[in-house]
């Protein structure tokens, strides 16, 4: 608990690094499950190489991303019932994240090493699976609205763990 605290104190006095260094974190850990977990690499295979880039990439790219929507979000509709949150969601997974995941998953790809050509190839393959779990992800997150943060938090580790998977696959 004293660590929960000391988290929402510091995302109090310094929100944007502290967005960007946790978006870096969470993908870095959901790509360590995504290779030990899901992949079930073990250790001595571990890419530790490829988790750098996702926590890179958390950090320079979702975590800027993201927490620049979310601010576009909140003014659009500001508001904390509910049903706001209902509407943020619903713009969020219906409108922001088909988007984003046509830049992230390219952005892997090239650095990667994919050529345009594969990489298009690829996100069109990736993509609609990726998408549709994506919505399944804003059902699970519906039923918890009263939870929102510690659940966003959580699926996100989820998440990132999908896309590092679904990222990396041939």
């Amino acid at each position: 608990m004293a660590l929960w605290r000391a988290y929402q104190r510091a995302l109090a006095a310094h929100p944007w690094k502290v967005q960007v260094l946790t978006a870096g974190s969470l993908m870095g850990l959901g790509d360590i499950i995504s290779q030990q977990l899901v992949e079930r690499r073990g250790l001595q295979e571990h890419q530790r190489g490829r988790t750098l880039t996702m926590m890179s990439l958390g950090c320079g790219f979702v975590g800027p991303v993201v927490g620049g929507w979310y601010k576009v979000l909140d003014r659009f509709i500001p508001g904390t019932t509910k049903v706001d949150a209902l509407k943020k969601m619903m713009l969020d997974q219906g409108g922001f994240a088909p988007c984003f995941l046509g830049c992230f998953l390219p952005l892997v790809g090239a650095l990667n090493g994919l050529s345009a050509k594969d990489n298009w190839a690829k996100l069109q393959r990736v993509s609609w699976a990726a998408l549709a779990h994506c919505l399944a992800f804003l059902l699970f997150t519906v039923l918890f609205l009263f939870l929102r943060l510690a659940v966003v938090q959580c699926v996100a580790v989820i998440w990132n763990s999908y896309l590092s998977w679904k990222a990396h696959r041939l």
